[in-house]
């Protein structure tokens, strides 16, 4: 469980709420048809952007966020290191069956068993990263589509409350509910996008970044094995991706 995702939208949500609770409890802050307006109207639009199946995947994209990734670098690296030294004393076939940390990795490695070239090798793999890439960006735009039409959805409210209560000033009793639609949806929007939604993009963002350079090590790495380079050589190049505390860290373990 990613501990500091879990907990900063529980802490943001819970702040919120305890506010409200603060100011006189929660039913002043929750009114029906702004719900409506806001989650139910947003929650269409967005999927009027997409297809059914991209819709309900990015939902299972955004629960991702909240798990540990098991991307550790500094692992990477001494894996590659071992694997390149097993590869240029008893050759690529020696690789069969060597475990590594993750089915990219895998792939790469498998196909230097196979006999593919360097050339060969980085082409597949390229488009590996590539296809990632694609896939995290199509559910990163649907999160960001409630990022944008949540506040819209709330302006929407908010213009219907007023022309609500406009209309109805001779009721007395119309302008409270009035009002409270052309406020809370506004409210609701701010939420969507700043609370619930916009967290999770930046997260996502972040962990695909995060995947990309994994991928660009290993890929670094597999085609220094191709090459046939020494594991100092390959240890060299891969410790210039990362931070100077684990560059460090790795250089006295070795």
């Amino acid at each position: 469980m990613d501990l500091a995702g879990l907990i900063g939208l529980i802490g943001a949500i819970g702040m919120i709420i305890g506010a409200m609770i603060y100011g006189g409890g929660l039913a002043p802050f929750v009114d029906i048809p702004s719900v409506l307006i806001v989650f139910g109207g947003t929650a269409f639009a967005v999927l009027a952007t997409t297809s059914i199946p991209a819709f309900t995947g990015s939902f299972k994209a955004m629960a991702r966020m909240f798990k540990p990734t098991n991307l550790r670098t500094d692992d990477l690296v001494k894996r590659m290191i071992e694997l390149s030294g097993v590869a240029r004393k008893d050759g690529m076939m020696a690789l069969e069956g060597q475990s590594v940390p993750d089915k990219f990795f895998e792939k790469g490695l498998q196909m230097l068993v196979d006999g593919a070239d360097e050339a060969k090798l980085t082409r597949q793999l390229k488009q590996e990263i590539k296809a990632m890439k694609s896939r995290h960006e199509g559910h990163q735009g649907i999160v960001k589509a409630w990022i944008d039409i949540g506040p819209a959805m709330g302006m929407i409210g908010t213009l219907i409350g007023l022309v609500l209560m406009l209309g109805n000033m001779s009721d007395v009793k119309a302008i409270g509910p009035a009002m409270a639609v052309a406020l809370l949806t506004t409210m609701y929007g701010a939420i969507v996008a700043n609370v619930l939604f916009g967290p999770i993009y930046t997260k996502m963002q972040s962990r695909t970044t995060e995947e990309l350079e994994y991928r660009a090590i290993v890929l670094e790495g597999l085609r220094g094995i191709a090459r046939g380079e020494s594991p100092r050589l390959i240890e060299d190049q891969l410790l210039a991706a990362l931070e100077p505390p684990v560059q460090e860290k790795l250089r006295a373990a070795a």
